[in-house]
C-alpha cells in the first residue's frame, strides 16, 4: 500500500468513525433579521418640549436573533435536547450576544431531556409561560417596538409579557406534551442570591414561579398563566414619582388571553392582573392590564394589525395609561415581510409609569406617538 493509499485510507476510517458519532445528531441555525426606520415624537421626562427620534433600530417586528438547537435520539423515545439564541442590533456594530453593541445578551440558552410521551424537562435561561401567551394572543406578536400591550406591560413592570421580565435565569422547566388540544408548562426560577445577616435575605429570595395551561384546537386559543415573583427585593416599577420601596412580599400575576380566527379577520383578547403588596398603597406596582385586537388578511399576501390596551394602576391617586396601534405587514415570501405602524401612548398626568417605545420621547403625563418602517427576514 502506498503512502497515498495509507493516508486516504485512514481518511475514510475517521470519516465513517465520524458518520457513526454524529448519525442522531440534528442541529439547526436559525434567526431573525430585522431592522427599519424609525419616528418618534414626544415630550422628554426632563420637562423638554417636541423630542424628536429620527433613526434605523434593529428589532422592530421582532427581535434580531442568531439561534442554535438540536436534539440527539437516545432510545425509546427519549431525546437530549438544547437551545443557544442570542440577540443582535444589526443597525449597530452589535454582533452576536449584543443587542446594542455594547452588552452580551442571551434571549435563551438551555440543556434538557425529551420524550414525546412524557414532555420535557430543561435547565437554564428560558421564557416564562406568560411570554409565549403574551405573543400568540397579539395581533403583533412579540414586538416591543408595535404591540400595545407589549409596551404597556413592560412600563408597569410586569413579568407576565413579551419582555426581557419574562426571560427567567436559572430556571428548570417543565413542558407537557398536547393531549387533545391541552397542554400545560410551568417555570422556577432559582433566584441565586445570598443575602446578609442584616436583611434577613436568605438565599432562593426573589425566585419565580410559573404555570401555563394551554388550549389551541382549529380557530380558537386560550392561555391561562400563573406567576409569582417570591420575596422580591425591590419593587418592579422604579420610575418616578414611584420610589423603590421593598418589604419582601410576593409579587403574583395572572392573566386569561384568547384569539379566534374567523379567517376574514382574527380577534385577539386578554385581560391580566398583577397584584403588589412590597409598601404602602402610595407606592406598590398594582394594576390591571386589557387589550383588544384584530388581524385582518388583505391583498392576498398583506394583513391589518389594529389593537388597543389600557393599563390602570392601584395605587392611590394614579391614573392610567392608553395605547393603540395601526399596523400593515407584506409578506413579499414566506420568509421575507414588509411592515409599517403607527403606535400612539397616552399617559395620565398622575399615572404611574410612562410607556411608549424611545426613552428619549416618552414622559409621564405626555403623549408620544412613533412611526416605523422596515424589512423582516426570518431563516
Amino acid at each position: 500500500m502506498t503512502a497515498v493509499q495509507k493516508k486516504l485510507s485512514a481518511l475514510a476510517i475517521a470519516a465513517a468513525f465520524a458518520g457513526s458519532a454524529f448519525a442522531q445528531t440534528n442541529v439547526t441555525i436559525y434567526g431573525v433579521a430585522d431592522a427599519g426606520f424609525v419616528n418618534s415624537s414626544g415630550d422628554r421626562a426632563n420637562g423638554a418640549k417636541n423630542a424628536n427620534f429620527n433613526g434605523i433600530n434593529s428589532g422592530i417586528m421582532s427581535g434580531s436573533r442568531l439561534g442554535f438547537k438540536g436534539e440527539e435520539g437516545l432510545g425509546n423515545g427519549l431525546k437530549a435536547v438544547f437551545l443557544l439564541e442570542y440577540s443582535l442590533g444589526i443597525d449597530v456594530n452589535g454582533g452576536v450576544g449584543s443587542a446594542t453593541g455594547s452588552s452580551a445578551n442571551s434571549r435563551q440558552s438551555y440543556v434538557g431531556l425529551s420524550h414525546n410521551r412524557f414532555g420535557t424537562v430543561a435547565l437554564g435561561r428560558q421564557y416564562a409561560p406568560g411570554y409565549n401567551a403574551a405573543s400568540r394572543n397579539n395581533p403583533f406578536g412579540g414586538s416591543t417596538a408595535q404591540a400595545p400591550l407589549n409596551l404597556l406591560t413592560a412600563a408597569a413592570g410586569n413579568s407576565l409579557s413579551a419582555n426581557e421580565a419574562s426571560r427567567i435565569n436559572n430556571a428548570v422547566t417543565y413542558a407537557s406534551p398536547v393531549w387533545n388540544g391541552f397542554s400545560a408548562n410551568a417555570i422556577y426560577g432559582f433566584a441565586e442570591n445570598g443575602g446578609t445577616t442584616a436583611d434577613g435575605i436568605s438565599q432562593g429570595n426573589g425566585g419565580v414561579f410559573g404555570a401555563g395551561l394551554n388550549y389551541a384546537n382549529g380557530p380558537i386559543n386560550l392561555d391561562l398563566v400563573f406567576q409569582q415573583r417570591s420575596g422580591v427585593a425591590t419593587n418592579p416599577v422604579t420610575t418616578s414619582p414611584v420610589t423603590t420601596v421593598s418589604t419582601q412580599d410576593n409579587i403574583n400575576e395572572w392573566a386569561l388571553l384568547g384569539s379566534y380566527d374567523f379567517k376574514v379577520v382574527k380577534v385577539f383578547g386578554s385581560y391580566q392582573s398583577q397584584d403588589d403588596n412590597n409598601g404602602t398603597s402610595a407606592r406598590e406596582g398594582s394594576n390591571k392590564t386589557w387589550q383588544v385586537g384584530a388581524n385582518i388578511p388583505v391583498f392576498g399576501n398583506g394583513s391589518i394589525q389594529a389593537s388597543y390596551a389600557k393599563l390602570s394602576w392601584d395605587r392611590t391617586g394614579a391614573g392610567d395609561n392608553t395605547a393603540w396601534a395601526l399596523g400593515y405587514r407584506h409578506a413579499l415570501s414566506k420568509r421575507t415581510t414588509l411592515y409599517t405602524t403607527y403606535t400612539l401612548v397616552d399617559n395620565d398626568n398622575n399615572a404611574l409609569a410612562a410607556a411608549g417605545y424611545l426613552s428619549q420621547t416618552r414622559a409621564i403625563g405626555e403623549k408620544n406617538a412613533t412611526l416605523t418602517a422596515g424589512l423582516n427576514h426570518t431563516f
